[in-house]
Formats: C-alpha cells, sequence, structure tokens
C-alpha cells in the first residue's frame, strides 16, 4: 500500500495505490487518523489507484468518517474503480443517506474539492 498526500487550497488529498485489506488498513486508518488529529477535518481520498478494498478497508472509512462527524467534518471518497465501487454500493455507500453529509463518493477530486467546500 501506497499513501500520497498532498495539499490543494483547504483540502487535504490522500491518494491510496495498491489493495486495500487486512495487512494495509492499519496504517492507513492510522495516517488519516493523524491527518484529522492533526487539524484536516476535510478529507479527499483518490481511490483511482486502489486495486482491492475488502471489507475490513471500507471498515476504515466508515472509523474516518464517524471520527470527522463528530467533528463537524466531512470525507469524500473519488475515482473508485469498478471493482471497488462494487464493493461500497455492497456496503451500502451507494445509498448516501445512510451517510448523512459527512462521506461522499465523487467521481473526480475536482467535484470532490467542490462538494467539501
Amino acid at each position: 500500500m501506497e499513501i500520497l498526500e498532498t495539499r490543494t487550497s483547504d483540502v487535504m488529498t490522500v491518494t491510496l495505490r495498491g489493495r486495500l485489506d487486512a495487512s494495509s488498513s492499519g496504517v492507513v486508518q492510522d495516517r488519516l487518523v493523524h491527518l484529522i488529529d492533526s487539524g484536516e477535518h476535510c478529507l479527499i481520498v483518490d481511490l483511482g489507484p486502489l486495486e482491492y478494498v475488502s471489507s475490513v478497508g471500507v471498515r476504515v472509512f466508515l472509523s474516518v468518517a464517524k471520527r470527522l462527524s463528530a467533528l463537524g467534518g466531512r470525507i469524500a471518497l473519488c475515482r473508485p474503480q469498478a471493482t471497488v465501487r462494487h464493493v461500497f454500493d455492497i456496503a451500502g455507500f451507494g445509498d448516501l443517506a445512510a451517510f448523512g453529509r459527512v462521506l461522499v463518493i465523487c467521481e473526480d477530486v475536482d467535484h470532490a474539492a467542490a462538494v467539501l467546500q
């Protein structure tokens, strides 16, 4: 798992490359929590290079969304490949009402940035 961070305006974008599963989920969650604890309350997670996500990986995003919700923050997941999007749909991420305005899925980084502003 490779984690890349870039800042544009007031939003931190985290790009995940590789596989998000039991072996990498701890590292990803720790990094996202560190960013939140450092004051990043609006996060974009670019999933374009992410090849695979397991149920443990899905739980990372739910946990991060819960933490951000308590702080009035938001997270946008963007550019998921079809196989990754399918896992999110099975997990109920397609029903955005279930996650309120805290977690959204966007088609690209620009749309995610606009949604978080």
